[in-house]
């Protein structure tokens, strides 16, 4: 992707966000919601990021917006997918029970960009513990709970009943409950968890090659 169209993608993506009510839930105004995500444009412009390619699941990048500036279940539930709304059942825990592993640094800032993301299609069917040895070789990272969120939010076509993607970058301490998003019965997007020990052969694991604040 060229840098003029990842400036026109920042534009929409920024746009997007404001369309889907994020000043509000953020309990900022709108000027303001603007003037905390805009400078994260300026970063693009040195970046060489691969086009969206929605078949292999790679997109060049994401606004993530962070669970300290707008709870992830609210920010799940603004998620819509063929008309469904995204639904959050993380029972018994909430978003806030799982934190980033020890191994993965986020940017301080309340919002950043999530660069280079690949939805995991060549690790679909391996369990998660697996999936992160294969990440970690690669020399990519996986991703949180509120990385997955801000993907779906943007390109909720990336989420696909063949291959939906976990989260290994979220976990409860030494818990085996790993966060994933997936299409539920009722076709909603939905943000909930599987045992890091099982595969699924709809599932893969999501990864990226950077992230910027």
């Amino acid at each position: 992707m060229n840098n003029t169209d990842l400036l026109h993608e920042f534009d929409r993506q920024l746009e997007h966000l404001i369309s889907k009510g994020y000043p509000k839930a953020s309990k900022l105004g709108e000027e303001d919601f603007r003037n905390k995500i805009t400078p994260l444009k300026s970063k693009l412009k040195t970046l060489h990021l691969p086009d969206v390619n929605l078949d292999q699941g790679i997109l060049p990048f994401v606004i993530v917006i962070k669970n300290d500036l707008i709870p992830a279940e609210i920010m799940m539930g603004m998620t819509d997918k063929d008309g469904k709304f995204g639904v959050t059942i993380l029972r018994p825990h909430t978003s806030t029970n799982f934190n980033t592993i020890d191994a993965v640094t986020i940017p301080d800032n309340e919002a950043y960009l999530l660069v280079d993301i690949d939805r995991g299609k060549k690790n679909i069917n391996l369990p998660p513990n697996e999936a992160l040895s294969l990440i970690r070789t690669a020399n990519r990272s996986p991703l949180t709970i509120d990385e997955g969120i801000a993907i779906v939010t943007q390109f909720p076509e990336f989420l696909t009943k063949n291959n939906c993607f976990s989260l290994l970058a979220s976990r409860t301490g030494k818990g085996q409950r790993v966060p994933a998003i997936w299409i539920n019965a009722k076709k909603e997007p939905n943000l909930g968890w599987c045992w890091d020990g099982n595969p699924h052969t709809w599932l893969g694991s999501a990864s990226c090659g950077e992230r910027i604040g």
